[in-house]
């Protein structure tokens, strides 16, 4: 099923920000996906063409991602999810699931802690964990690798921060390609011409070190992370949750879905998803549409 009804909008929040989305008309049944990092709404266009009629979809892109602004730093998880939050109430969207990707599945469970009553369910796919991502690297070529605390060291790591931004600014498809390949798109890749898209989308981002700063801080458990304290704010999530997670997913570790769906208890329900790595929408797209909907339903 191809449904090529997808409009592109833009909504300007009270915070002085203005949010590009994607909305797909459908059905009755509303659902919001949240795009990871070095992404943005347009890594869902598989879902938004081939996911049920039945569901009205709204794909948003984050502060400093697609067509977004980048008016303020965000400093945290929680800065993307009160814009979230500004977003879906301009918008007047109400009694909604999420599916949040990556970075997004943090997004997504900040929101449901922060805001109840407006999410009804949550879909966490290949996300990280309720403990944040930890954030390693070296700012010297003679250091070892080790976690860093601030924003400033991140800015500087030569591991992952300055190749990637550099990438980005000399538009290096080559090396863009390189680095999804080894530990993204590791079997199945998409098609030439929709992964040259996906490409030039990553380099609109424009909040690399912030992103992996406020994952690097992130932790909504009742843990300390190896950095700083959880808040415990994974309690106040009070609806049904769908884990996801591919069975040879190379960014999120088993490790850390174990603690994502350990810190959510009797809430959560797991389902590995069979020969997908972190981006099931291209490694298996039937078999996550059908997980998705199958929760979806119940």
């Amino acid at each position: 099923m191809k449904m090529a009804n997808v409009a592109m909008k833009e909504v300007h929040l009270p915070n002085g920000e203005a949010l590009t989305y994607r909305e797909r008309e459908g059905g009755e049944v509303k659902v919001l996906l949240i795009h990871g990092n070095m992404t943005s709404s347009k890594h869902w266009d598989l879902v938004l063409d081939n996911m049920d009629a039945k569901y009205k979809l709204y794909a948003v892109d984050l502060r400093g991602f697609g067509g977004s602004s980048y008016n303020n730093l965000v400093m945290s998880i929680k800065d993307f999810s009160d814009d979230v939050k500004q977003f879906v109430d301009e918008i007047d969207l109400k009694d909604f699931a999420i599916v949040g990707w990556s970075t997004g599945g943090a997004v997504a469970m900040q929101f449901a802690a922060d805001y109840p009553g407006y999410c009804n369910k949550l879909v966490l796919l290949a996300s990280e964990s309720t403990r944040g991502y930890p954030f390693d690297g070296k700012i010297n070529e003679t250091d070892v690798p080790r976690r860093f605390s601030l924003h400033e060291e991140v800015k500087q790591d030569l591991i992952r921060t300055i190749p990637v931004q550099t990438a980005y600014d000399t538009n290096n498809v080559e090396l863009l390609k390189l680095i999804w390949n080894a530990v993204i798109y590791t079997h199945n890749q998409p098609a030439p011409e929709l992964y040259d898209d996906y490409v030039q989308d990553m380099r609109t981002q424009r909040n690399l070190a912030e992103i992996h700063h406020a994952n690097n801080t992130f932790n909504i458990s009742r843990h300390h992370n190896g950095l700083v304290d959880g808040n415990g704010k994974v309690e106040l999530i009070d609806v049904p949750v769908l884990v996801l997670q591919g069975d040879r997913d190379m960014v999120i570790l088993k490790e850390m879905t174990k603690e994502l769906v350990e810190d959510l208890g009797e809430k959560a329900k797991f389902v590995e998803l069979k020969n997908c790595g972190h981006s099931p929408l291209v490694d298996d797209l039937p078999q996550l549409l059908k997980a998705m909907t199958q929760f979806l339903e119940e």
